[in-house]
């Protein structure tokens, strides 16, 4: 019996590949909410296109235990894992794995504000958040946004094309600062900026306070907002505690090596919630790479998991973006393509190397150039 805890795209995309490898062991899969399958990254460009919850559902549960001949067990919480016994707890209700897997994703990082509406202060981590967010709006309100990392603009850009006014607040002095270098930040800024989105850079919002059915926002620099709707977007963090007291090991995210396995024999970890081999990547390239790697070795076949270079893309499209961010020492180098929005820059080590890339507006279209010659100088340092 296998057991899985999570019904997210790391969870299903185990089970989806295992079972073309083994059609027959029982899998189990425990999820604490109704176990939709959905596209998560959907959720950050549905506004725009008039998508609600419903219409980004792909499976139902139900539709999912069919097609993977797995039983789930849907708004199920499991309270502990016992790992000497291999069981996990349901309340009163032990059940039995031989091996399990944590695909337990990643939650929210929240913004520490004051005032009479921060417990209005809205996030976006999963189907049931985009529900209630998208049940409450519609378009001329104005909604502002906690964050100017990947996910804030991302949902900044859908929601100016989708007919709100959006302010962006952020304490870095521009977008994308944990991603890209800032040329190409300060090209996505004016992309959104050209779009309408007003930024609030350098700054961070002090409180929130409820003014009738609205919000007002008092940033650092005492200038104040009046919006409908406020969003904090300030990033994921490995969702850990489960592991944590089950006696895993756990570091930035559940501990485990290159075959995804913990610090416990017989028990994985992948997806946002995992740390492979020390590193934490939270996209989607990264998890289905470990997710085709796990049911290997889940299957009999043990397999590593292998990174190649994976492109992160940003949808933006008011300005693309595309990164293979940087290994190792090095520099930026940058050039224009015309246009302020469309950038190439390069990081290149001592040695003149390719060792990373970031790419905005048109220049993305060297994606693929890009990401076979950096896969190259990769290839030739790992040789012995």
């Amino acid at each position: 019996m296998i057991v899985v805890i999570g019904s997210g795209l790391a969870g299903y995309s185990l089970v989806r590949e295992f079972r073309k490898l083994d059609k027959t062991t029982p899998v189990t899969l425990i999820t604490a909410d109704d176990g939709a399958s959905y596209s998560k990254p959907m959720l950050s460009t549905g506004f725009a296109k008039s998508k609600t919850a419903d219409q980004l559902v792909m499976a139902n549960a139900g539709k999912m235990a069919e097609q993977l001949a797995i039983d789930i067990r849907v708004n199920t919480r499991v309270t502990a894992i016992d790992t000497p016994n291999r069981c996990v707890q349901i309340g009163s209700e032990s059940l039995h794995y031989d091996r399990l897997v944590l695909a337990l994703g990643a939650e929210v990082r929240h913004v520490p504000v004051a005032g009479s509406g921060a417990d209005a202060v809205q996030t976006v981590n999963d189907l049931q958040d985009y529900r209630a967010l998208r049940a409450g709006l519609q378009a001329g309100q104005t909604i502002a946004i906690l964050g100017a990392g990947l996910i804030g603009c991302e949902f900044a850009n859908d929601f100016i094309l989708g007919g709100l006014t959006v302010h962006v607040i952020a304490p870095s002095e521009t977008v994308l600062p944990l991603l890209v270098p800032p040329c190409v930040g300060q090209a996505v800024a004016r992309g959104l900026n050209d779009a309408g989105v007003q930024l609030h850079l350098g700054q961070t919002a002090n409180a929130v306070e409820r003014v009738g059915e609205r919000y007002a926002l008092t940033l650092s620099t005492g200038e104040r907002l009046s919006v409908d709707c406020v969003i904090s977007a300030i990033g994921l963090q490995p969702r850990v505690a489960m592991a944590r007291v089950a006696g895993l090991a756990v570091n930035q995210g559940i501990v485990v090596d290159a075959h995804c396995q913990t610090s416990v024999e017989g028990v994985y970890a992948l997806g946002d919630c995992a740390e492979v081999a020390g590193q934490n990547l939270q996209y989607v390239l990264p998890l289905m790479a470990c997710a085709k790697a796990l049911a290997r070795t889940l299957a009999g076949q043990p397999e590593a998991v292998h990174y190649p270079v994976m492109p992160v893309v940003v949808k933006t499209p008011v300005c693309p973006v595309v990164v293979a961010p940087p290994e190792g020492e090095g520099h930026w180098v940058f050039e224009s393509e015309g246009s302020p929005l469309d950038v190439v820059a390069r990081f290149l080590d001592s040695e003149g190397r390719l060792r990373g890339f970031a790419l905005s507006g048109v220049s993305v279209s060297h994606k693929q150039t890009f990401t076979q010659q950096l896969q190259t100088v990769r290839d030739g340092i790992s040789q012995p």
